[in-house]
């Protein structure tokens, strides 16, 4: 397609196209330029470039690369799917999408076998993937199927437009019965595999707030309701290390796992609920995924799963 302009705007050319393409976010565009595929009178461009009257601009999109990753068949618990996306249950134990020391058996795998294509923009190894979930982390994570569903869900979950809702089972009894915490998270200084809380002005803004739900002076844990309003890696057990108790089952920051009075084999953290938008209709679509049998105990001594708040 080419464009002619024909006022002199004086703007970026990215913003210009982001604002005649609304089907394609200003990232892609620019990821567009750097790759030849936008031409200006015929010849490279810079994303800055200004946008000046009776200029020609060509653009040229290609085909999505094809996924590195191949379609496995892995079972799914699904949760929701139309031609838009796709909302999967996702099991603890499960990674999100290849990587050094796990190049199958993923998530990735198993939507590539379901649904037979995704998008591309997301990635060649993370097709349609818009969000994340650790891997020993279980529950919703929505999956889009086409470049429009995927600039709408990544733009609402850039721009906190959505409802994460976290339940977590946490080491020990919290002196307040609930709390926001608002800190800012990331790398350890010292072990890399791990995130952090880190002095402002470095890393990067995380905001949880949380509910505790019950105690349960058996296991001395905590079954605590968790919201995110900001979607940093490791956010939920970085900031329940911070309060000085981290989850069960953690691995990496519950620093003597072992003496955790229960061991149920698996991180205590479940993605219970997530609402958005479509991106079709701008209707709210509000799933759950089931709680897993591990938290039982918890659900229990709640007084079961009708006492969960709504």
């Amino acid at each position: 397609m080419q464009f002619i302009v024909e006022d002199s705007f004086g703007t970026r050319l990215d913003q210009f196209l982001t604002a005649h393409l609304p089907e394609l976010s200003r990232a892609r565009i620019q990821s567009l330029i750097r790759d030849g595929h936008i031409l200006v009178n015929d010849a490279p461009c810079k994303a800055k470039t200004p946008v000046e009257r009776g200029m020609r601009i060509g653009v040229s999109i290609p085909p999505a690369a094809p996924a590195e990753a191949q379609p496995q068949e892995i079972p799914l618990s699904i949760l929701y799917e139309d031609e838009y996306l796709v909302v999967v249950n996702k099991r603890s134990g499960m990674v999100v999408h290849p990587a050094a020391g796990n190049p199958d058996g993923t998530l990735v795998n198993a939507l590539l076998h379901h649904c037979g294509d995704l998008s591309g923009i997301g990635g060649i190894e993370r097709p349609g993937i818009v969000h994340r979930l650790d891997k020993d982390t279980s529950g919703c994570i929505v999956v889009a199927k086409n470049d429009v569903a995927h600039l709408s869900l990544s733009s609402q979950f850039a721009e906190r437009d959505t409802e994460k809702i976290y339940l977590a089972v946490a080491q020990g009894q919290f002196k307040e019965p609930a709390g926001t915490v608002y800190t800012n998270i990331g790398r350890h200084p010292v072990n890399r595999l791990k995130m952090a809380v880190v002095n402002p002005g470095s890393g990067k803004p995380a905001i949880t707030d949380y509910k505790v739900l019950c105690y349960d002076d058996r296991t001395d844990s905590s079954l605590v309701l968790c919201t995110l309003h900001t979607g940093r890696t490791h956010q939920i057990r970085v900031h329940m290390l911070h309060l000085g108790h981290p989850l069960i089952g953690d691995p990496i920051y519950a620093a003597h796992l072992s003496r955790q009075k229960v061991k149920p084999g698996r991180l205590m953290l479940h993605a219970w609920r997530l609402s958005f938008h479509h991106p079709a209709d701008g209707q709210l679509i509000e799933l759950e995924a089931p709680i897993p049998s591990e938290f039982e105990p918890w659900i229990s001594a709640l007084g079961g799963k009708n006492a969960l708040p709504l």
